[in-house]
């Protein structure tokens, strides 16, 4: 149904759609594989989105949430999704690389442990004394140290095992790790497609144990965007607009995946993809006050919260991470589906 949320997406996109010049080649860097959670890319493709804005976007690949951060920062892609709080690290320790976040897409993050019940695994408490899984490169892992202050976990009580992110699950499945970090959306699906029975998951969610943390947002190269801020202002408006389309009907924006990937399990994809839309995208927060910002105040909670275990080498400040300024006023309106 095309609402008044989604008619001001379009709006937004048409706006700025004069200033771009016809049909600039956009290349984006997702942060993971073509699954649920970036139907809403595909949703922007396929429904006209970015082409309204004057758009030819082509989405590649990720290989794990802080992937796209060094691709943007140096101008490989002009435009990526990421950690954000990857991001605040990088800067960090990278000071004046130009990349910075424009927009919040996962207002809360899906950083998440997984486990098993029947291994022990069901509170943050019971990884003490267990084996945890955790792919180098995971966002999730990036920010357990943060986590385990919060939920005031003895991390020297865990052993860490480095796994791949394709043998992450299957081995927790097979009882070889007692739980793994990862995205909940993800790693939660991942485990019921291997046959493991859904009452015997846990999926302990860092946000509900005192991580303020945001989650994913889109980067951008601070040069582009210097010299092209339609271009971003126009890509912005027609993500949205795809979240707004991937929101309205899930199943819909999964198969446009799908007509790339036929093998795709578009069930579970839809699943997964929802998921992410009620836990992550469209929050309390998104909802009252519209998706793409940030709050100041939780911000700078966050990045206290990261210099608890992280020893910045530069002062950290907001401003440093997250430019609002191509967002519109009073941000993109989002409506739960109809």
């Amino acid at each position: 149904m095309f609402n008044r949320s989604l008619a001001a997406l379009a709006a937004a996109a048409t706006l700025v759609a004069g200033a771009v010049s016809a049909q600039t080649q956009i290349p984006f860097a997702l942060d993971w594989k073509f699954e649920g959670p970036s139907a809403a890319y595909f949703a922007a493709i396929d429904n006209g989105h970015f082409a309204e804005a004057g758009l030819e976007v082509e989405v590649t690949a990720g290989q794990g949430s802080l992937d796209a951060i060094p691709k943007v920062a140096t101008g490989a892609f002009p435009l990526g999704f990421a950690d954000i709080n990857s991001l605040v690290k990088f800067l960090d320790q990278n000071p004046g690389a130009p990349v910075i976040a424009v927009m919040m897409v996962y207002d809360k993050p899906p950083f998440a442990v997984v486990g098993r019940k029947s291994l022990g695994i069901e509170t943050p408490a019971d990884l003490e004394g267990k084996v945890l899984g955790a792919p180098p490169p995971d966002g999730a892992w990036a920010q357990f140290p943060a986590f385990a202050t919060a939920a005031g976990i003895d991390m020297d009580a865990i052993t860490v095992e480095p796994v791949g992110f394709p043998t992450r699950e299957p081995m927790l499945a097979e009882g070889e790790v007692d739980a793994v970090t990862g995205f909940s959306f993800s790693s939660f699906l991942n485990l019921v497609r291997l046959g493991v029975p859904e009452d015997d998951i846990s999926t302990i969610l860092m946000a509900d144990h005192g991580l303020q943390l945001y989650g994913n947002a889109i980067i951008v190269n601070t040069e582009f965007a210097a010299e092209n801020p339609d271009v971003v202002r126009g890509f912005l408006a027609a993500v949205a607009a795809g979240w707004q389309d991937a929101i309205a009907d899930p199943e819909a924006a999964v198969q446009m995946i799908a007509s790339r990937n036929p093998a795709l399990d578009v069930e579970l994809e839809t699943r997964r993809l929802q998921l992410a839309i009620d836990a992550n995208v469209l929050t309390d927060h998104v909802q009252a006050h519209g998706m793409g910002g940030i709050d100041e105040a939780r911000m700078a909670e966050a990045i206290e919260q990261i210099g608890q275990t992280y020893e910045f080498e530069n002062a950290p400040t907001p401003e440093l991470y997250f430019d609002g300024s191509f967002l519109p006023e009073g941000l993109f309106p989002l409506d739960a589906a109809m």
